[in-house]
């Protein structure tokens, strides 16, 4: 069998080789964020961890509203 040599399409190459590097990018630029709201996050838990026992917050009273009703 006859092989015949075709142009190489570097333009195929090239979108596959961007579309390679814009998944990396953004799996780095969603995974950044979320580290930076976890450690927030973590710092709220802290602040939690300091008062014991129950907590009666805005939400907590909108609840026993609903629940009255």
């Amino acid at each position: 069998m006859k092989q015949t040599n075709k142009p190489v399409d570097e333009s195929r190459r090239n979108f596959i080789s961007s579309a390679a590097v814009a998944g990396v990018g953004g799996a780095l630029a969603a995974a950044v964020p979320a580290s930076t709201a976890l450690a927030a996050a973590g710092e709220a838990d802290a602040d939690r961890k300091k008062t014991k026992g129950y907590r009666l917050t805005q939400h907590i009273l909108d609840y026993y509203k609903s629940a009255a009703s």
